[in-house]
């Protein structure tokens, strides 16, 4: 093995790791796993080798939170998301990911200022409207297809509703279980899906399942305050590293 394969699966095992966890409930840190593996890599081939693992983990996911999620977000975002996915389909000839990735990145920033900045108020919760789940819904779909960083708009419109820690994350596991599945067929039809990138995905596909258990049993036990505090931390972390990918 090279020095240049060692690094690759170094970096590649630790985006493994983060979509596991992600995918047992700590939603963010997975973000962070196409821009880290796309430091070694090009950015479309980091996304084509995830996918897959993406999807085996969500099962693991979905059966871990089949009983805590929100039907009504399911029912609003599943299918915004699915037309942000087609309309990422359709422009994924011409449309760049590091400038997707800096838009949502300052969604992102902007949101989490924002949050910051009157934390200290009283605020009512959202309730999960339609508009606004139809909007922010497309373009988590739209972000997720391009660079798998659909969290940023998603946690936009997620967030203010102040779920109980466990109902958010089984509905942020499901909704991205949903979106990702979507995925396959178009990522097929590019001609993303060659051997070469299968095989480095089978060989990720066991510590992202570990990592799911680990961020199963990570939700559990932590407070709901430190929960919510680590997802804000982590997307203002995600957002400021998608801004500076498209700047570089």
């Amino acid at each position: 093995m090279t020095a240049v394969d060692a690094t690759f699966y170094v970096v590649a095992l630790f985006s493994a790791l983060l979509i596991g966890l992600s995918k047992g409930g700590l939603s963010m840190v997975g973000s962070l796993a196409t821009p880290i593996l796309a430091l070694v890599i090009s950015p479309v081939k980091a996304a084509a080798i995830l996918l897959p693992i993406l999807v085996i983990s969500d099962l693991f996911g979905l059966w871990s939170y089949r009983r805590e999620f929100d039907r009504r977000n399911l029912a609003i975002l599943i299918p915004a998301g699915g037309l942000g996915v087609a309309i990422g389909w359709a422009t994924a000839s011409f449309v760049s990911d590091r400038w997707v990735g800096c838009v949502i990145g300052l969604i992102g920033l902007a949101f989490c200022v924002n949050s910051w900045w009157t934390r200290k108020r009283t605020l009512r919760p959202h309730t999960a409207d339609v508009p606004r789940g139809v909007f922010w819904g497309t373009i988590m779909g739209f972000s997720s297809f391009v660079a798998h960083v659909g969290g940023p708009p998603y946690q936009v419109y997620v967030f203010p509703q102040q779920l109980p820690k466990l109902v958010y994350a089984g509905t942020t596991v499901i909704v991205f279980a949903a979106v990702n599945g979507m995925k396959l067929l178009p990522y097929w039809a590019l001609g993303q899906f060659s051997a070469e990138n299968l095989a480095a995905s089978a060989l990720l596909v066991p510590i992202a399942v570990a990592g799911t258990f680990a961020g199963v049993w990570l939700v559990r036990v932590m407070p709901e305050r430190v929960f919510y505090y680590i997802v804000q931390v982590m997307l203002f972390v995600v957002s400021i590293k998608l801004v500076a990918d498209a700047l570089h």
